[in-house]
């Protein structure tokens, strides 16, 4: 009888077993894993199965490889989400499970999407399976953002993660460009660039810039070179380092002095803490060599909060216009410094800008409404015309710097504080282009009425409230190649410095623009060959007549007109 019974339970669990192995070969799974958006696998990562009706599954925690998986899932239509701190969560959506089916799905982790464009799904490693995705919508560094799926030919809102190494890249062009020159750009400019990214997302730059004055023999040509280095960081962050050498022999400041050197060193970090919190901080060390050598530090950093969806509140704190951010290092050029010694001090322009600004976005156009206060320390002042050697001596005139090759200089002036508000609006007008409104209030520098001599103007300068309008144009027409940016920003003529000094556009008053435009001749003409012209200030309004000390006329401007044009080649 115990036997019979010992059978009959052996027999049961037999059958309980094939019966159990029989429903795992007929459920579902899933399994993959989750990287971060440089491809890096995220331990520790929460992995859940959601139902249609968003109800919850399952769950698995990805190990130190990443991986996760699960199993023992009914047939049906599935979510996965994959979140951890501090990234945005991936979600893959409408997962249809087939019975018995083991399905591949790799989740990237990210904060912030690239320029996109459609490519065909890349292959992965051999030690991957591959999964069911068609057609794949990737950022510019090869990570998938939307992919469509290969039954049904849906579109879904999905990333995962590229697999493959990105080989090496390396762009280099050349460029010459001449014209009437603006300060520090006299005569005609052969230009150079060679930019490099590696496997790992980092990129170094070399870019070199050297001037001739074909008209001054025996004249050493100006320099500049730069040097710039990118890298990742955590918190899907990144760090630059840039160095800048310009040598200007043409140029004489106050006292006689002939040429200026500078070297500039100026670092950069930007990071995000989730969806909450991005944050930008870096500074400039500039060495100068005048009449005499000096040194100056200038830092900048800048905060956006996003408490709500489509809305932002934001700080910013700089103490150089050309320094403002972390995309201001983008062009790595610098501009010619503009310093000079006075009382064996080194004088240059800068300041402290601090501003408050809240933001709302929809889709491409942006709100914006901002509270700024601006302390200028040595307030820069651009004149055109030319002076004579003795205008460097006159003791009224503190901070004179003479382009002697563009016949323009710079005046350091009194320094002074303003505050006020800045509304910005813009607008999408076509895939790619935008336009742009701003307008200003503040204050600025102006001449007194009754100032005729550089002298007077220099030793009479006063603060006088005033506002500033501009609307802009930006982006690429489409099908062309053409790039394009185009500006006219209003003041008060009798200003000779900006209202709002660090807005966007400040430094480029009345109407300017900026063309690139491909050139394409039935194929005769090589790929890459662009044409160029730079202008500011085309209609040369703003000009404050003034006398120098030998009778010659020169002017004060906010911004004096400059042209530029040229050639470039990318290969």
């Amino acid at each position: 009888m115990h036997k019979i019974r010992i059978e009959f339970v052996v027999a049961a669990l037999l059958w309980m077993t094939a019966g159990s192995g029989w429903a795992a070969s007929s459920d579902a799974a899933v399994s993959g894993v989750v990287r971060d958006a440089q491809g890096v696998a995220q331990m520790g990562a929460l992995v859940q199965i959601l139902g249609s009706d968003a109800t919850l599954v399952r769950t698995a925690y990805t190990d130190l490889s990443g991986h996760y998986r699960v199993e023992n899932l009914l047939p049906g239509r599935y979510q996965v989400r994959a979140t951890l701190a501090l990234f945005t969560p991936a979600i893959r959506s409408n997962l249809r499970l087939p019975v018995g089916a083991r399905a591949v799905v790799d989740l990237t982790l990210s904060t912030v999407f690239q320029s996109t464009s459609w490519l065909p799904a890349e292959r992965r490693r051999a030690d991957e399976p591959s999964d069911d995705w068609k057609w794949t919508l990737r950022s510019a560094a090869n990570r998938p953002i939307l992919r469509m799926i290969d039954d049904d030919g849906q579109i879904l809102v999905v990333s995962s993660s590229a697999t493959e190494a990105h080989k090496p890249a390396q762009h280099v062009s050349a460029a010459v460009t001449s014209g009437d020159g603006g300060f520090g750009l006299g005569g005609v400019h052969h230009k150079f660039s060679v930019d490099t990214a590696f496997e790992d997302g980092s990129d170094i730059v070399l870019r070199g810039d050297l001037g001739s004055e074909l008209s001054a023999t025996g004249r050493a040509p100006t320099a500049d070179f730069d040097a710039g280095y990118e890298r990742k960081i955590g918190f899907d962050g990144a760090a630059r380092v840039v160095m800048n050498v310009q040598s200007h022999p043409e140029m004489r400041s106050t006292g006689g002095a002939a040429g200026l050197g500078s070297i500039r060193l100026a670092t950069a970090q930007k990071t995000k803490l989730g969806d909450l919190l991005d944050v930008e901080y870096g500074s400039s060390v500039t060495a100068i060599r005048v009449s005499g050598v000096g040194m100056a530090t200038m830092p900048f950093m800048r905060m956006t909060v996003h408490p709500v969806e489509n809305w932002s509140v934001g700080y910013r704190m700089a103490t150089s216009r050309e320094l403002q951010s972390y995309e201001a290092l983008d062009a790595l050029q610098g501009e010619t410094p503009v310093a000079a010694m006075a009382n064996g001090r080194l004088a240059i322009e800068k300041g402290m800008h601090n501003e408050f600004a809240i933001s709302r976005t929809d889709g491409r156009g942006l709100v914006q409404v901002a509270f700024y206060h601006d302390a200028i320390h040595n307030a820069g002042i651009a004149g055109t015309g030319i002076l004579s050697p003795d205008d460097l001596q006159r003791p009224g005139v503190q901070g004179l710097l003479i382009d002697t090759m563009t016949d323009s200089f710079r005046l350091l002036s009194n320094a002074y504080s303003a505050q006020g508000v800045r509304v910005t609006i813009s607008e999408p007008i076509t895939q790619g282009l935008s336009v742009a409104f701003a307008a200003s209030s503040g204050a600025a520098l102006s001449t007194r009425d009754c100032a005729t001599t550089l002298q007077a103007a220099s030793e009479g300068m006063r603060v006088r409230q005033g506002q500033t309008a501009t609307i802009a144009l930006k982006g690429r027409v489409a099908g062309t190649g053409t790039k394009i940016r185009a500006a006219y920003r209003w003041q008060p003529r009798s200003m000779v410095t900006s209202v709002d000094a660090y807005a966007p556009f400040s430094d480029q008053s009345f109407l300017s623009f900026y063309l690139s435009q491909p050139l394409r001749f039935g194929g005769v003409l090589p790929t890459g060959l662009n044409a160029v012209v730079d202008v500011t200030n085309l209609l040369e309004q703003g000009y404050q007549p003034l006398i120098s000390k030998d009778g010659r006329t020169v002017f004060l401007a906010q911004s004096p007109r400059v042209i530029q044009a040229g050639l470039s080649y990318t290969f």
